[in-house]
């Protein structure tokens, strides 16, 4: 029997700079520009935190995006490759029971195909 070693998922030290703004404008659809803009300041400090794949589908309530998808595929050679992601950036939607994704949802999906058990770095507010 041939085991395989599985591949761990590397992940940056701190979320790149161009995923706060594009979180701020996925925000600005659900939360006004002020609200949406002191989540993101908030996830700018936050530190890092870990969850694994499948819990943070299950708490988002987002379906996956198929594997044939151009952004999924590209996160996915990337994890094959070793490159390091950035972490997702999570705000707590406590009034609807939810955690919403503001910026890393194909980096999710693509950590879900890869294993769905694997920790994700996060920021979460």
């Amino acid at each position: 029997m041939v085991t395989r070693k599985a591949k761990i998922v590397a992940w940056l030290p701190d979320a790149e700079e161009h995923n706060f703004p594009a979180a701020r404008s996925y925000l600005c659809l659900i939360y006004t520009e002020r609200r949406a803009a002191k989540m993101v300041a908030k996830l700018r400090a936050a530190g890092i935190v870990k969850f694994k794949a499948k819990d943070i589908f299950r708490a988002s309530q987002l379906s996956l995006v198929g594997v044939s998808n151009l952004h999924v595929e590209r996160d996915k050679k990337k994890i094959q490759a070793g490159t390091h992601l950035s972490p997702i950036l999570l705000v707590r939607d406590e009034a609807n029971g939810k955690v919403i994704v503001a910026d890393g949802y194909h980096r999710l999906c693509a950590v879900y195909a890869f294993d769905e058990d694997a920790w994700i770095d996060c920021k979460i507010v």
